[in-house]
């Protein structure tokens, strides 16, 4: 399965058996060497803090959703469910920023 940056899947995080939106913030790799995706969760639960970044509503989203870059992990790919569909790129540079800020890259 072939994922790219600023993708939201639903995916099996092993919480309590409940899925969950993410967004796929690995870079594309034609030839990985892991099936392994890097991710960062979304919520509903906005604390308005730079640590979250906040989504534009979605057609594919049922509620108001931030994504949380304190939440950054990775999974399997086999653990995607369904691709939901792709945030803007507007979007995904902030959520890159917000990255670059919980990891002290900036």
């Amino acid at each position: 399965m072939k994922t790219q940056p600023g993708e939201i899947w639903l995916a099996d995080l092993g919480l309590a058996a409940k899925t969950r939106p993410v967004i796929v913030v690995s870079r594309y790799d034609a030839d990985p060497p892991r099936a392994v995706v890097v991710y960062v969760p979304l919520t509903t639960q906005n604390r308005l803090s730079r640590y979250e970044v906040p989504l534009p509503k979605l057609p594919f989203l049922d509620r108001e959703s931030v994504a949380n870059v304190q939440g950054l992990g990775s999974i399997p790919v086999t653990r995607l469910e369904r691709k939901l569909g792709r945030i803007p790129a507007s979007v995904m540079a902030q959520v890159k920023s917000a990255l670059a800020f919980a990891l002290e890259f900036d």
